[in-house]
């Protein structure tokens, strides 16, 4: 407390704010420390579609897509496939390529969980990137 005198009789009494301010400044830097940064989610790869104007790839089998159907069943591109082969598969697919990258496709009305456990078996077979592949995307939107 900080005390001034003057003209009037008596002492009269003036807070003294400087250590208000200071615990102040305190409660702020420790906020602003807990505070937490950017959430970081999962990141995604979506292909791009193609120009209309543009001539088809001739190289569309560098492209893996695992299509996942309502009913469970699994395709690799077109062909057929189970979840027991899936794993390996996928492995001597990617054996030879720099590049790993595939994408999954899932049926509107697929469960969830089929669809994420498709992508974790990719992701174990060493599939570096693995992308999602909507309806949306498919029909250009």
């Amino acid at each position: 407390m900080g005390m001034q005198v003057g003209d009037r009789k008596g002492v009269m009494a003036d807070m003294n704010i400087v250590p208000l301010i200071d615990i102040l400044l305190v409660l702020l830097i420790i906020f602003m420390v807990i505070t937490p940064t950017t959430p970081k989610g999962l990141e995604a790869l979506v292909p791009q579609p193609t120009p209309p104007n543009t001539p088809e790839n001739p190289d569309t089998s560098k492209i893996i897509v695992v299509q996942v159907a309502a009913d469970g069943s699994l395709k690799i591109n077109q062909d057929a496939s189970n979840w027991d082969d899936l794993g390996p598969r996928l492995d001597d697919i990617f054996k030879q390529r720099a590049e790993k990258v595939a994408f999954v496709k899932g049926d509107d009305s697929a469960q969830f969980f089929q669809v994420a456990r498709a992508i974790d078996i990719m992701r174990s077979s060493g599939i570096d990137h693995v992308g999602l592949i909507t309806a949306k995307m498919e029909a250009g939107q």
